[in-house]
C-alpha cells in the first residue's frame, strides 16, 4: 500500500517538449533568415556560420570536461547561440573575431554562471556586445551584395536620407547576415508561433510599443503619420530578429504572463530611445541585453498571489 501512495518530487506535470525539440524548432525557425543571408552574402557569410557554431559547441564540451560535469551539447543549445550570434555578426568580419565571440558567448555568460538556465543575459546578444565594444570599427562596417561598403539603412534614415522599405521587407540591402530580409525572419517567426515555442505577448507589446513610440515622435517633429518611416524602422536592423527570437529566449525573459508584457514595452521604449535619440542608428541589442537584467525584479512585481491569501 505505501508504494501505491508513493509520490515523487516535484514538478508533477509533464511537458512532451524537450529542451533538445525546443532548440531543434528555433534551428529550423531561423533556417528561412541564415540561407537567404549565406546567399546574400556569399561564402564568407556560411563560413562565419560554420565556424562560430563549431566554437559555441566545442567550447561548452571542453568546458564541461574540463569541469567534471554532465557533457550538454545534444541539447543544441550552444549551436543555437553559436547560429544566433553569426546572424548578428557582419557578412565580412574577421574569422578569429568570431570564434573569440564564440567563446565568449558560452565561456563567460553562459557556462561561468552554471550552464544552460542559469545565464543572466542572452548569451549570443552578450558576445555581440563585447564584440561591438571590442573590435568597433569591424563591427560596424557593412558590405552589400555587390561588395560595395555602405551605410546601412538605418544609418541612412538617421542621416536623414531615403531608403527603399520594398527592399529592406525582401532583404536587398547591407546589414548583418541574418537581420536583412524581414520576409525570412517572419516566416520563422510564424513558425515559431504556430508550434507555440515562443509566446506571442513579448514580440507583439515589443514591435506595438516601439511603432507607437515611433509615431508620436514623427507627429512631434511635424512629419504626422509617417507610415513609411515606421516600416522602415521595423524592417530595418536587428528588431524582428531580436523580438521573436532573442528577446523570447526562455531564460532571460519573464515567465509570468504580466511580466511579458512589461518586458515588451520596456524593450520597445528602450529600443526606441537608442535609435532616435542615441549615437547609434541600432539598439535592439542594448535594449535585450538591459531588460534581461531586470527580468528577477519584473518577475518579482508580477508574481500571481497564491490561492486564498
Amino acid at each position: 500500500m505505501s508504494e501505491l501512495l508513493h509520490v515523487s518530487s516535484n514538478p508533477h506535470v509533464r511537458e512532451e517538449n524537450t529542451t533538445s525539440n525546443i532548440m531543434f524548432d528555433v534551428l529550423l525557425a531561423l533556417m528561412p533568415a541564415a540561407v537567404f543571408g549565406v546567399w546574400h552574402f556569399g561564402w564568407h557569410a556560411a563560413l562565419l556560420i560554420a565556424v562560430t557554431m563549431f566554437t559555441c559547441v566545442l567550447t561548452e564540451y571542453i568546458y564541461e570536461k574540463a569541469m567534471h560535469r554532465t557533457v550538454t551539447i545534444k541539447d543544441m543549445s550552444a549551436a543555437l547561440t553559436g547560429l544566433l550570434l553569426a546572424l548578428n555578426l557582419p557578412p565580412e568580419l574577421p574569422v578569429w573575431m568570431a570564434v573569440l565571440g564564440g567563446v565568449f558567448a558560452i565561456l563567460v555568460v553562459k557556462q561561468l554562471f552554471g550552464g544552460l538556465g542559469q545565464n543572466f543575459m542572452n548569451p549570443a546578444l552578450g558576445a555581440r556586445c563585447f564584440l561591438l565594444i571590442s573590435f568597433t570599427q569591424a563591427m560596424t562596417t557593412f558590405t552589400h551584395v555587390d561588395a560595395i561598403t555602405g551605410a546601412t539603412p538605418l544609418a541612412t534614415l538617421k542621416a536623414g536620407g531615403e531608403v527603399d522599405v520594398m527592399n529592406m521587407f525582401v532583404g536587398n540591402i547591407g546589414g548583418t547576415i541574418g537581420e536583412t530580409s524581414a520576409v525570412a525572419l517572419i516566416l520563422g517567426a510564424l513558425y515559431l508561433l504556430a508550434k507555440q515555442i515562443i509566446d506571442w505577448r513579448i514580440p507583439t507589446f515589443y514591435i506595438g510599443t516601439f511603432a507607437v513610440f515611433i509615431l508620436i515622435q514623427q507627429f512631434a517633429i511635424g512629419n504626422g503619420l509617417n507610415l513609411e518611416f515606421l516600416a522602415a524602422q521595423i524592417c530595418g536592423g536587428g528588431l524582428l530578429l531580436g523580438a521573436f527570437f532573442m528577446a523570447t529566449d526562455y531564460v532571460t525573459s519573464p515567465i509570468t504572463p504580466k511580466g511579458k508584457i512589461i518586458f515588451g514595452v520596456a524593450l520597445g521604449i528602450l529600443t526606441a530611445l537608442f535609435r532616435l535619440y542615441g549615437g547609434s542608428a541600432e539598439g535592439v541589442s542594448y535594449a535585450i541585453i538591459i531588460c534581461n537584467l531586470v527580468v528577477p525584479l519584473i518577475e518579482k512585481v508580477t508574481l500571481p498571489k497564491a490561492f486564498g491569501r
